[in-house]
């Protein structure tokens, strides 16, 4: 293992958390000061900052005739993303979902998983693919952006120093948030560059230490870069729960995914004409995985719209056994088929009655909660 390979993944971690602590800070300040939400900024502005590695390395992957990284990349990223870094922020502090997030993008983000797993069944993601996929990105960016102004009650009311909404003339501080604004938007893109380039260095220093191991391109997309892509969004997700901005920890993530699908394959597949190639072992099992994480994530939100900590818990140790699986199955290790076995009849079959039997619970105490009365009804 070469010891500046080594270098460089330390030195794209360190660029990576100093990143996410820039972006989060003046995404959230930027956010205040022009009337929208977290959650917006985090679904826009922050998801589309921090998918901007597998952008790159997507971008790359296809222009060197490496489809199998290009397709890796973004399918591993969104099931990084889903299972991972919601599960590790989870881990850190309860994630609160709103409604607005359940009701139009959580299901967006499963109807692109779907689109993207119906698309490539012939082998491909075409051109015309690709087109459809961005202008869905480009029709659910500016429809959250309008609903975010609609509903605001004064949607351009900036924020003062003193913390009021409202705009005192005679304190003559008119100047104030045009130049907080400023500050906030060097901070964003300050830390939009901090996060490339350490995403840079971590993806270019993995993915020389895993070629020397002989694996393929579409594992190590898989894998390496879906984890060093993905990483951006697990700095920021973490730095936001910790700064108490939950919101965009959990817009930062869907809005991440949307993006991924329609921008960051839906792009170079239009601007390639010839489409991206997509592997027959990626259709039969890793879009399959991704549906699977999108659709989960679900009844999760809808029960008490919260991510709780027992079911981040849930998120990380479903990803670690896919890693394993993928590992095994990249090595051919002799323990693949009993790891196979163990989870098809014991693991997955014991978290499948986890989870109904705990949705079941919390659907029962948020309607208790919704009608409080009801057990009092009648005399």
């Amino acid at each position: 293992m070469d010891a500046f390979d080594v270098g460089r993944i330390v030195a794209g971690l360190a660029l990576l958390v100093l990143g996410g602590e820039f972006l989060v800070r003046g995404a959230s300040a930027m956010a205040r000061r022009v009337g929208i939400s977290s959650l917006v900024v985090g679904l826009t502005v922050v998801s589309a900052a921090t998918s901007a590695p597998e952008l790159a390395v997507t971008i790359g992957a296809v222009m060197r005739d490496e489809p199998g990284l290009a397709v890796g990349n973004v399918v591993g990223s969104n099931i990084v993303n889903v299972l991972l870094i919601l599960g590790l922020s989870a881990l850190v502090v309860p994630l609160a979902v709103k409604q607005r997030l359940v009701r139009f993008d959580l299901p967006l983000m499963v109807g692109l998983s779907v689109g993207l797993f119906l698309v490539s069944l012939d082998g491909r993601i075409s051109a015309v693919d690709g087109l459809v996929l961005f202008c869905v990105v480009v029709v659910h960016t500016v429809m959250t952006v309008v609903i975010s102004r609609r509903d605001a009650k004064i949607p351009m009311t900036p924020v003062l120093a003193g913390g009021s909404n409202t705009a005192d003339p005679s304190r003559g501080k008119e100047a104030a948030p045009a130049d907080s604004f400023g500050r906030s938007l060097l901070l964003v893109l300050l830390g939009v560059a901090l996060l490339v380039a350490g995403a840079t260095l971590l993806v270019e220093g993995a993915v020389s230490i895993a070629a020397t191991l002989g694996v393929s391109s579409l594992v190590v997309g898989l894998t390496v870069v879906a984890v060093g892509t993905s990483l951006p969004e697990l700095a920021t997700s973490i730095i936001a729960v910790r700064r108490g901005e939950r919101d965009l920890a959990v817009g930062n993530v869907v809005g991440s995914n949307i993006f991924n699908i329609g921008v960051v394959l839906g792009l170079p597949a239009l601007i390639s004409l010839e489409g991206i190639p997509v592997s027959a072992a990626a259709v039969a099992f890793d879009m399959p995985v991704l549906l699977a994480a999108a659709v989960a994530l679900l009844p999760v939100a809808f029960t008490g719209f919260a991510i709780a900590r027992w079911e981040g818990i849930l998120f990380v140790g479903l990803y670690l056994a896919y890693t394993g699986y993928v590992i095994l199955t990249a090595t051919a290790h002799d323990a693949l088929e009993g790891f196979t076995a163990a989870m098809a009849w014991f693991v997955l079959p014991l978290i499948a009655m986890t989870l109904i039997s705990f949705t079941a619970y919390e659907i029962g105490l948020h309607k208790g909660r919704q009608n409080p009365d009801q057990t009092k009804s009648s005399p």
